[in-house]
């Protein structure tokens, strides 16, 4: 199979779908009438073949050739057989042909080229951005950024024009749909925290969950999510669409997702974090999830917390549980209102009741199949929760609280300050019965 025949039959089954298919034909009957022409081209190629005197494709090259084609019409071209490997977890390209796969098991390992050239992995991405989302997405040289959610729910990130070659990168959600139970299976966080963190949800404390970059914070943030109860209204707000907590229809059947929109070509049309956080005050929501705080958008999301949107969650980037109250202030201050940070760690301490930080642990790994010598060691990337905070109040320029889950000698979570009398009579409202050595505060 040469990638220049699948150019050729994918650019001429394209041709031939834009003047054959009517208008308003329903996605599945495109596809079908696309498979269809696929395989009529490929009939034609093997005519041409045998006329020419050469050795037409074989049954099984021709299905690779229109498994290649179907991709790059619906899917992501070369990558789409990466994003269909469940054992995939992470897709970092520099250009068409340096690709580095980042597996489940904790290796890393270079990859085939995705694309013929760098031209092809812009046009593959540029034609995902206009044929999937809520909205058609640029990805030009005027607008070299892309945010897009995949059908399966990954996350990808392109940009172009701002580096030498463009850069593809693709997030997978192996844990898309845990609660908290299961994330004990996995050892992200004890059976007792999480009795803690499922009760905390159902007293409607407000939660915010901080990491570093691909430290688990949206898995962790689902696995509460799904402590919420069913009945309860549900509006998630995000940069671009990753938490799906909409498609999970059996835990949340009354949820509404929304994502901001850039400007237009003219520049007009942009829908910020900020507008529609405020516009969630409208919608009758029993909780909002802001999938990712990442600017001005805090003050209006600190605002419902504290005027009856109780209950609400939301992730932030932070290196601590400590640091995340100066990075609040730093949004803050980047907002039109420019609030001081004494009037930010006021409005902190009245919204945010508890902060939940995940970390990483890098294990090396004995050499494995995908080990190849004179590349990095391959690793294990562990994810843990490593700190809870119990905001008590807030001081001039300090935001107080209580580390009541703290690193332990491997960086997991232990009990650290006992839980205020406070939490513990809302938490026990609803059921939570904690060990005897927290009612003692014994440790």
């Amino acid at each position: 199979m040469t990638g220049g025949l699948v150019a050729e039959i994918r650019s001429r089954v394209a041709d031939q779908l834009a003047e054959a298919a009517p208008p308003g034909i329903h996605d599945g009957d495109r596809r079908a009438l696309a498979e269809e022409l696929t395989w009529q081209a490929l009939a034609e190629e093997a005519e041409r073949a045998l006329a020419a005197g050469r050795s037409p494709l074989t049954p099984e090259e021709e299905r690779e050739v229109a498994t290649a084609v179907a991709a790059h019409l619906w899917g992501l071209g070369g990558l789409q057989a990466l994003v269909d490997d469940p054992a995939v977890e992470n897709i970092d390209c520099y250009g068409c042909d340096t690709v580095w796969v980042s597996y489940a098991d904790g290796t890393k390992a270079r990859a085939d080229p995705v694309a013929g050239s760098d031209e092809e992995l812009i046009e593959v991405v540029r034609a995902a951005a206009a044929r999937l989302g809520q909205h058609e997405r640029r990805f030009d040289g005027a607008w070299p950024e892309l945010d897009l959610r995949l059908p399966d729910g990954s996350r990808l990130s392109a940009v172009m024009a701002v580096t030498e070659r463009p850069v593809v990168d693709i997030r997978r959600h192996r844990h898309a749909d845990r609660s908290l139970e299961e994330l004990v299976e996995l050892e992200m966080l004890d059976s007792e925290l999480a009795a803690f963190l499922t009760s905390s949800v159902r007293a409607r404390k407000n939660i915010l969950v901080s990491g570093a970059m691909n430290a688990g914070k949206t898995t962790l943030l689902r696995a509460l999510a799904a402590a919420i109860p069913p009945h309860e209204r549900i509006v998630t707000i995000e940069q671009a669409f990753e938490l799906g907590l909409d498609r999970q229809v059996d835990r949340h059947p009354d949820c509404v997702a929304m994502e901001a929109r850039p400007a237009n070509v003219e520049g007009v049309g942009e829908i910020s974090m900020a507008r529609l956080v405020r516009r969630s005050l409208r919608m009758n929501a029993s909780r909002v999830i802001v999938g990712e705080v990442l600017g001005d958008e805090v003050l209006p999301m600190l605002n419902a917390m504290s005027q009856g949107r109780s209950g609400s969650m939301a992730t932030i980037h932070a290196d601590s549980s400590a640091a995340v109250f100066r990075r609040l202030s730093s949004y803050a201050l980047q907002a039109p209102e420019r609030l001081s940070v004494d009037a930010t760690n006021q409005l902190v301490a009245g919204a945010i009741h508890l902060v939940v930080h995940v970390g990483t642990r890098l294990t090396p790994l004995a050499s494995t199949a995908r080990s190849t010598p004179g590349r990095p060691e391959a690793v294990r990337i562990e994810r843990f929760v490593t700190s809870v905070r119990e905001v008590t109040d807030a001081e001039g320029s300090m935001v107080l609280s209580n580390e009541i889950w703290r690193p332990g000698p491997d960086g997991r979570a232990v009990p650290g300050a006992p839980i205020r009398t406070e939490l513990l009579a809302d938490l026990a409202e609803v059921g939570y019965e904690p060990p005897l050595s927290r009612m003692r505060g014994n440790w």
